[in-house]
């Protein structure tokens, strides 16, 4: 049971959904554009999240319908995102929106 265990604690360490266009294997805290729209500028910002801890346990909700739902927004303008992984034990990720 103590082998289980600490294989899967290792597998933890090497997965890794909090990840970007680029991502360091010990640490990592990145932010990159997603996508973008002309017709709206954006006044107002929102953020939804998930996180995950060893791989094992993600609790959240990064979409964009939630970090609409967060900032108020109607008419989105930007989609950014921002991940952190902390040598696989905790990882984050973000979506931002901007619009109004």
């Amino acid at each position: 049971m103590r082998n289980l265990i600490l294989s899967l604690g290792i597998l933890g360490l090497f997965t890794s959904c909090a990840t970007g266009p680029v991502g360091g294997g010990l640490y990592h805290n990145i932010k990159y554009g997603v996508d973008i729209s002309s017709k709206t500028k954006g006044g107002k910002t929102g953020t939804a999240c998930q996180s995950s801890i060893l791989g094992l346990f993600a609790t959240g909700d990064a979409s964009i319908s939630a970090a609409k739902a967060n900032g108020e927004i109607k008419s989105v303008h930007t989609v950014d995102a921002e991940s952190t992984n902390i040598i696989g034990v905790y990882q984050k990720y973000c979506t931002i929106v901007t619009g109004r």
